[in-house]
């Protein structure tokens, strides 16, 4: 019985082993991605100018052009509005939380030319059978997939 266990228990490991892990990343980028977080959770929620009074005006952001706006001029007491200081470190601007480029796929073609400091995020638009494809495939091509979701590989 402990033989099965340490068999079953290699596999894992070998499984383990050629499963894509996260981008190794410098101690300087991981450090820029820790301070985006931080700085993250400073920045303010820009909502709607009146979109917490009327059910009418949803939340997400538009610039407040009226001429007598509170929110234009910036006036104590109203909401922040967009600004470039809140804008995120150059560095890592547009990098996903684990240091990669996502790169959005529709089908195994798309896997082509992926670099290895990129990341794959399939689109919600593809199916099970599909997804199951581009899956498999990345695991050969060593790429990393942000969205596997997908219940077998060797199903299909």
């Amino acid at each position: 019985m402990m033989q099965a266990d340490e068999e079953a228990g290699t596999t894992e490991r070998e499984l383990e082993e050629s499963r894509p892990k996260p981008r190794k990343t410098s101690k300087k980028l991981e450090k820029m991605l820790s301070l985006r977080e931080t700085l993250k959770r400073k920045k303010p929620a820009f909502n709607r100018q009146e979109s917490w009074r009327f059910k009418r005006v949803k939340s997400s952001w538009r610039k407040p052009k009226g001429i007598d706006s509170k929110m234009r001029v910036k006036t104590k007491g109203w909401p922040k509005s967009v600004d470039v200081g809140y804008r995120t470190l150059k560095s890592v601007r547009g990098l996903h939380p684990s240091g990669f480029e996502e790169v959005l796929v529709h089908n195994v073609g798309d896997l082509e030319g992926i670099t290895p400091r990129q990341a794959v995020r399939i689109s919600h638009t593809v199916g099970e059978r599909k997804r199951a494809g581009i899956v498999g495939r990345a695991e050969e091509l060593k790429i990393f997939v942000l969205n596997k979701r997908v219940r077998s590989v060797d199903a299909y």
